[in-house]
């Protein structure tokens, strides 16, 4: 019973080990020089095999105080520190511009290219069948045109307190369904133009300060949000298994890649929370075995990670996310699950 009980403790302790191990790349470099446009994810690449493993091997790393405060000319290394392997930064052999100087601090790098996520920050949103139902909406303009634009004074049904001083029109776009019971799981909303409160009433009277597009009847109003989102997370896998589905593409192309924008069909409801990463898989094929006797026996081949994806902000139902890796098109309808 003894040995038996000491065998269970040495196979949890080696799995436990085991699972914490980061996985290095074989083909890393001797160092990496960090030029303007990495970012912490890129250059984790190049060392890890699995990207957003990076917290681990710098975040209990002296030579870096805050791995988000990283700067072009800074020299990444891979070192071992307690035989643990970790990515060293040597910020006093920076490389410094020699022929003029900057006015103003070097720019850390980012976590991840904030440029293409930006526009997904505050609008579009998404919206729950409540929110779409109780909206105040343009019932007429000023000039009794059919159209606005910017500077046009608009009637909105019906905004009764200042509970607020601007809002955001917008238009309903795209239904987001859940693919697999086709429920409805929220509703784009397109950022259409930004307002300020004239007068309240039923209708309220507000201008339209900026429009980002023309502005039509029946378009409906929301608070302008004020929210600050916060990047300085670290990239981590969920917890608990999670198995969603890229139910949306918000590129124009036909092909979804790296750094395209994704929407998932599960959100904070469900357990994503910013941060979080997950393994993209694409469902294997279904093929004729022409070898069969019968020659019309159906295979079903294996299932095959094609990238991953970094969450990076929930809704109830959905979520926006960012394809960080992929080594093939990534399609829609293809699962994202918590990685293995």
């Amino acid at each position: 019973m003894r040995t038996l009980v000491g065998l269970i403790f040495f196979f949890m302790f080696s799995f436990i080990c085991t699972a914490d191990v980061v996985k290095i790349n074989s083909d890393h470099p001797t160092k990496h020089i960090v030029v303007k446009g990495d970012t912490l994810w890129d250059i984790s690449a190049r060392f890890l095999e699995n990207p957003w493993e990076w917290p681990k091997v710098w975040r209990h790393n002296s030579q870096i105080k805050n791995p988000h405060l990283i700067y072009p000319g800074d020299i990444i290394t891979l070192c071992f520190i307690n035989n643990q392997p970790m990515l060293c930064v040597n910020s006093e052999d920076r490389l410094q511009p020699r022929i003029r100087y900057e006015d103003h601090e070097p720019q850390a790098i980012a976590m991840i290219p904030m440029d293409v996520i930006r526009p997904f920050l505050i609008s579009p949103k998404v919206l729950n069948e409540d929110e779409l139902n109780n909206a105040p909406y343009i019932v007429a303009f000023a000039d009794e045109h059919i159209i606005a634009g910017t500077d046009a004074n608009i009637y909105v049904r019906s905004i009764l307190k200042r509970e607020f001083m601007r809002y955001t029109t917008y238009r309903v776009g795209e239904t987001y369904k859940d693919p697999d019971t086709d429920e409805i799981l929220g509703y784009q909303a397109i950022h259409i133009a930004d307002n300020s409160i004239i007068s309240l009433g039923d209708p309220a009277t507000l201008s339209t300060t900026r429009a980002l597009r023309e502005v039509r009847l029946g378009d409906h109003l929301m608070p302008a949000e004020e929210t600050e989102f916060n990047f300085n997370f670290y990239p981590i896998a969920p917890k608990e298994k999670i198995k969603t589905t890229i139910i949306a593409s918000k590129t124009e192309s036909q092909e979804i890649g790296q750094f395209d924008v994704v929407v998932l069909s599960k959100g904070a409801k469900d357990g994503l929370k910013t941060g979080h990463i997950l393994d993209i898989i694409q469902e294997g094929k279904l093929i004729r075995d022409p070898y069969n006797k019968t020659g019309y026996e159906l295979v079903k081949l294996p299932d095959s990670k094609s990238g991953s994806v970094l969450v990076f902000r929930t809704f109830d139902r959905v979520s926006y996310a960012l394809i960080m890796h992929a080594t093939k098109n990534i399609r829609l309808l293809d699962k994202a699950n918590t990685p293995e």
